[in-house]
């Protein structure tokens, strides 16, 4: 498959977070640009690093990039995109109504459901007015992990649909009219989006299972809102450079394995396969070779032995959690870091040690019940489903608010709680009941990608003005749920990344975020390094010795508390898998001056 042949106007990258989505977008964005093209690279995930892949300050409005001529990239800001949103709402009544009534409307469109439209009201506006963007050949989108990109694709017919049933020209995003302007562009999103001449959907993947597995999860719920003309890149091909290695064939036989157990969604649609960088991905140089077919290029100089690293295991850090005794245990950071196993091997440890433990997740792209195969007594499992939460959420308020109501303010309440948003708040009420039931027992939550989770949590006063405009019941877990997320004694944040330059990064900004909300990390787990084990393959020493900078930069100014998870020979999966995580103590590896983690 050559992607650079027969482009299509619109490209959106979607997959797995940690696969390679921004790398792989930004890598043809320079190639198409380097052929000529005039190109936009878009991202819309909340958790946006094109600046740090392209070394570029990107913001809202298009940016040159000065190295490759042809190429502009932005960046949609939520944050940015829902104050303009506000703005442009409120602003014409600001000098006609009286003050009281102008801060009620910025109160009632403060939520996150103002956000997420507004982000999409931009997005929408790229791929839906061709005006916009008649500069440009092609536009590209980076888009966010699986969950959230799948919502955003749905938006546009979500939208378009309640804009057109509602009756009562309100909605929990205030004026219709805000929304109602801007129709005919969300419909011309919805044919973009489903005509194969003008959009191409990339699924790109790790060759793992898990991520193979959710790229054909997703093939599928695009094909079934209509978005068919679909390819597949699996980057990070491996082949071991030396067999007598026993971490460098277990690398290249774990990828064999999952690439022979491919999907069958995945079998038939066009694919790419890109060899495994030695390399960080990093500057546009970097970027222009990995289209390259050659096997692994740009192996670093590996005269010299990585650093000593002194490390402690996941066991340990449990070790510190147990003490604590029942509360919540959450794990957050960039998609892909292995934020589900690591919350899976807490879980069943604190299972087998004999306590009672409930490990769900918040994640729309939940993987939890594909790394727990099989069952403790001591363990629930269960994920947020934000369709069945969304119909129980509807017949509660139906029940109570509805309750007392006649006929034509039943059909306005009804028609009210079609609205996308009323998902969101469902989801919410449902994260903040099982936070509360730490009170009785062990919670470990495996949260959303990083954006997601801190917009969760920022908006949960403005969650509890919805809950209340829809309904009076306020529930004592919506309303406990800040104080208990910000007890350190109850609640443990533990930030999971890799020793690579835009987890840490995005992580630095996730515990910033947080401490922002009165919420305290107890720890840093650094998941999959090589540093702790032992390889000559010229490949994955490259990578090794790139670890060492960000282990550094962790244990020096970001984190007291560390633990070090290595990288695997077998994935962690099941019973065995999540225990081969849990090394505990104080372990040392490499041969250079020792860093104390």
């Amino acid at each position: 498959m050559d992607l650079l042949e027969n482009t299509t106007r619109y490209l959106f990258f979607t997959g797995k977070g940690g696969v390679g989505k921004t790398s792989v977008s930004c890598a043809l964005a320079v190639a198409l640009a380097d052929r000529g093209k005039q190109v936009l690279l878009v991202s819309t995930d909340p958790a946006s690093n094109l600046d740090e892949v392209l070394q570029v300050a990107i913001g809202q409005h298009a940016t040159p990039i000065p190295s490759v001529p042809g190429l502009s990239a932005l960046n949609i800001n939520p944050e940015s995109a829902a104050q303009a949103y506000r703005e442009r709402l409120i602003g014409p009544y600001r000098n006609m109504l009286p003050e009281a009534t102008v801060r009620s409307m910025e109160e009632q469109l403060s939520g996150s459901c103002t956000t997420e439209i507004a982000a999409f009201d931009e997005f929408a506006t790229l791929i839906g007015n061709a005006e916009e963007t008649a500069a440009f050949d092609h536009i590209i989108f980076d888009t966010a992990p699986t969950g959230h990109t799948m919502r955003l694709l749905s938006l546009p017919e979500s939208w378009s649909t309640f804009i057109s049933e509602n009756t009562s020209g309100m909605s929990c995003l205030g004026p219709l009219s805000g929304l109602a302007q801007q129709q005919e562009t969300y419909l011309s999103a919805v044919k973009s989006l489903k005509d194969p001449l003008r959009t191409t959907l990339v699924l790109v993947a790790r060759p793992e299972k898990t991520a193979l597995r959710e790229a054909a999860q997703t093939s599928r719920e695009l094909k079934a809102i209509g978005v068919t003309n679909q390819c597949l890149i699996v980057n990070g091909i491996f082949k071991a450079a030396d067999k007598s290695d026993e971490i460098a064939t277990a690398f290249e036989v774990r990828a064999n394995a999952a690439m022979e157990e491919m999907p069958g969604e995945l079998v038939d649609l066009p694919l790419k396969k890109i060899v495994l960088s030695a390399a960080a991905l990093i500057g546009v140089k970097s970027l222009r070779n990995l289209f390259n077919d050659t096997d692994s290029a740009d192996v670093a100089d590996n005269s010299t032995s990585p650093s000593k690293i002194t490390f402690t295991g996941l066991g340990q850090l449990i070790d510190q959690l147990e003490k604590f005794g029942p509360g919540v245990i959450m794990t957050m950071g960039k998609g892909g870091v292995g934020k589900t196993s690591v919350a899976a091997a807490v879980a069943v440890e604190l299972a087998r040690r004999g306590h009672k433990v409930h490990l769900s997740t918040t994640d729309p792209a939940a993987h939890v019940s594909w790394v727990v195969d099989s069952p403790l007594p001591l363990l629930t499992v269960t994920r947020i489903d934000p369709e069945l939460e969304t119909e129980a959420y509807q017949r509660e308020v139906m029940k109570t608010a509805g309750a007392g109501l006649d006929s034509e303010g039943k059909a306005l309440l009804a028609e009210d709680l079609r609205s996308p948003c009323t998902e969101e708040v469902a989801v919410f009420r449902s994260f903040a009941d099982i936070v509360a039931e730490g009170e009785q027992g062990f919670v470990v939550l495996d949260t959303a990608p990083t954006g997601h989770t801190i917009l969760l949590l920022d908006a949960a006063q403005a969650y509890h003005r919805e809950v209340l405009r829809q309904s009076s019941n306020m529930p004592e877990s919506v309303s406990m749920l800040l104080p208990r997320l910000r007890d350190p004694n109850f609640t443990h944040i533990l930030i999971v990344t890799l020793a690579e330059a835009t987890p840490v990064h995005e992580a630095r900004r996730l515990q910033d975020d947080l401490r922002r909300a009165g919420i305290e990390p107890f720890a840093w787990i650094i998941n999959q390094s090589l540093s702790p084990v032992d390889t000559k393959d010229p490949v994955l020493l490259s990578r090794k010795r790139n670890e060492d900078q960000y282990i550094q930069e962790v244990s020096k100014e970001l984190a007291k508390n560390i633990a070090i998870v290595p990288w695997l020979k077998k994935p962690p999966t099941g019973a065995s898998g999540l225990a081969s995580m849990l090394t505990n103590g104080a372990q040392t590896t490499g041969a250079a001056a020792p860093i104390s983690v």
